[in-house]
């Protein structure tokens, strides 16, 4: 055509690279709105010539946009942001991988943040996720920081709350139904003819979850008290490298016993292992010397000494749930905050039978 300058050919450089608009309107000698136009669908507004030489273009170039960039010009990510507390905990490797299921199959990429335990990062973390364009928020967090609230409020997206709550944020909150939880295992010790029982857990201050659980303990051992003949129990708070505290927590434990069976309650399946350790430390064998039920049903479980008697969590439920009432307030659902509780199933094995047939070493 005379007059048209012909664009020379691209380098076997630009052809190994992956090809941009840009390349593509150089290719068919356009510019690159008309080639987002042809992109976008709108061939009517370009001539018949035209939106055949961008076809041309695109496929001597092998293009294929975005769809990050299609996404975000439509204005949709297709991300969601999950936050948890620490990604080590099996509890929250199980959230993940129920929420990722819900997501995916709802066409919504999962994107993790993972705060390492360090509470003062839950405001760093929303404002990170929504760098990247999350359409939404799941939050499995400690709860501690005051401006996680404000800062998930000041963007304006829907946020859903998992396990533990935070404090003036009015969100849709999943989480297992805790007290009914500990009830299930403190009366399970109970029934198996302990009597001097200790609730272990991480340090409970601040956090929803283990306020509640604590709570719970304490209010089945007081309301027990009086159908269940010598029935006593207390709290130790664990920390993680507080290994010399733990192993005197048991001590004194089997001291308060007497000749009663001893048994704990551990909070969650990190304490179940600090647990596990000091009776190895200590030389006691779980069930025989001191019971033991913990929470999580972890894959190792039916393989520490007897067998781990544990509260299961629905774990994958509660993290399909969480996406799930996300994806359903991104669709437009418009209700108050949702609260749903789940149940917990104890899984009996040989960590809670009492089988003690010698004395005791203090």
């Amino acid at each position: 055509m005379p007059g048209k300058k012909i664009p020379p050919p691209l380098s076997a450089t630009q052809l190994s690279a992956r090809a941009t608009i840009a390349d593509v309107a150089r290719e068919a000698g356009v510019s690159k709105a008309t080639v987002s136009r042809f992109l976008n669908h709108r061939e009517r507004l370009l001539t018949p010539d035209i939106a055949a030489r961008v076809e041309v273009a695109i496929a001597a170039l092998d293009f294929s946009p975005s769809p990050m960039a299609q996404a975000l010009k439509r204005g949709r990510s297709r991300l969601i942001g999950l936050v948890v507390a620490d990604v080590s905990n099996p509890f929250s490797v199980a959230v993940l991988r129920g929420a990722e299921k819900a997501c995916q199959e709802a066409g919504y990429l999962l994107m993790l943040f993972n705060l390492g335990n360090d509470s003062q990062r839950e405001s760093e973390a929303i404002e990170a996720l929504t760098a990247y364009q999350v359409e939404g928020l799941i939050l499995n967090t400690l709860g501690r920081d005051a401006g996680a609230a404000a800062e998930a409020a000041r963007h304006g997206k829907p946020v859903v709350l998992v396990d533990r709550r935070h404090q003036d944020m009015q969100a849709d909150f999943v989480s297992l139904d805790n007290a009914g939880a500990v009830r299930l295992g403190a009366r399970h010790l109970a029934e198996a003819g302990y009597r001097e029982l200790l609730f272990v857990s991480e340090p409970v201050k601040g956090v929803s979850s283990r306020m509640e659980r604590e709570t719970a303990f304490r209010n089945f051992v007081s309301e027990s008290a009086a159908d269940v003949a010598g029935l006593s129990g207390r709290t130790f708070e664990s920390a993680a490298q507080d290994t010399e505290g733990l192993d005197q927590a048991l001590r004194d434990l089997r001291l308060r016993a007497g000749d009663r069976l001893a048994g704990v309650l551990s909070s969650n399946a990190v304490v179940t292992l600090r647990v596990v350790a000091a009776m190895a430390r200590l030389g006691w064998r779980l069930g025989a010397d001191v019971g033991l039920v913990g929470f999580d049903e972890t894959e190792w479980s039916p393989y520490v000494g007897p067998g781990l008697s544990t509260i299961a969590q629905p774990t994958d439920e509660l993290g399909q749930l969480a996406a799930s009432c996300l994806i359903e307030r991104l669709k437009g659902l418009d209700l108050p905050p949702r609260q749903i509780l789940l149940s917990g199933r104890l899984v009996p094995r040989g960590s809670s039978v009492p089988t003690r047939s010698t004395p005791l070493s203090l």
